[in-house]
């Protein structure tokens, strides 16, 4: 793994999900086969694989306390690209610090994870006054997970950091995106614990040989989503869960 420290000219960008986005880190450890954040090594350096290198922005939470004094006040999502609570951060805790600093001015806080590290700052998530918090799960099933996301956190360890912060009166989420096989198995999990569900599509552009190598059904067809969705809506509307789609 590639570490680099470096020192960014700006950390608060216009987002096309939220109003803003705060990504900490360039690259992330979890190097899942399908993230379509693979695109930043066109706008780097970088000759590693992905999931091989992370830079640093060890200037991220003092940008941020200058940024946001200038800003417009809109909703934060951290991260919309790297996952914030990716293994360095409990060094850094740059996440951390950027979160209190967002909660201390009061602005809406969405904080996206694969990570139950998460769970090390409830003391900074309970106090916001418009925050939620959610995991990026992607199916039920280990099996396709570690085909997928070998190097993030097992599918149970989320589900319980979910679990936890939901008891402790963070609004929760679910994100599946995409939906992998054994997604709609997610839905009875994940009951009673979190409080709205997103879901989206692959792109295929990083996934194939994936598919090609553990010899799955290739679903690269509109239909097959379609299809999905619907049965993951059901299940939603059979449970009273919010969904919001993304494609």
């Amino acid at each position: 793994m590639k570490i680099t420290e470096i020192r960014s000219k700006s950390i608060i960008s216009a987002s096309k999900i939220h109003d803003y986005v705060v990504n900490p880190y360039v690259g992330c450890a979890h190097g899942c086969s399908y993230c379509y954040a693979r695109y930043m090594k066109r706008f780097t350096d970088h000759r590693e694989p992905w999931g091989e290198f992370v830079d640093v922005k060890i200037n991220a939470a003092e940008l941020l306390a200058k940024e946001i004094k200038k800003k417009t006040r809109g909703n934060i999502w951290m991260s919309g690209v790297c996952d914030p609570y990716q293994p360095l951060e409990a060094k850094y805790e740059l996440t951390r610090s950027c979160a209190r600093i967002i909660v201390e001015h009061g602005w809406p806080l969405s904080v996206q994870t694969r990570s139950p590290l998460v769970l090390r700052d409830l003391d900074i998530l309970r106090k916001g006054k418009d925050v939620e918090a959610g995991f990026s799960i992607t199916t039920a099933d280990e099996r396709i997970r570690k085909m997928f996301e070998p190097c993030a956190p097992p599918i149970p360890e989320r589900l319980k950091a979910l679990r936890t912060l939901h008891d402790n009166g963070v609004r929760t989420f679910v994100m599946i995106a995409p939906i992998l096989p054994g997604a709609v198995d997610l839905i009875d999990k994940i009951e009673g614990i979190a409080d709205h569900i997103i879901i989206d599509r692959m792109n295929y552009n990083h996934a194939d040989h994936i598919y090609k190598k553990h010899n799955l059904t290739h679903k690269n067809t509109d239909g097959y989503f379609a299809e999905a969705g619907e049965l993951i809506a059901a299940k939603c509307r059979e449970k009273k869960i919010e969904l919001m789609w993304a494609y």
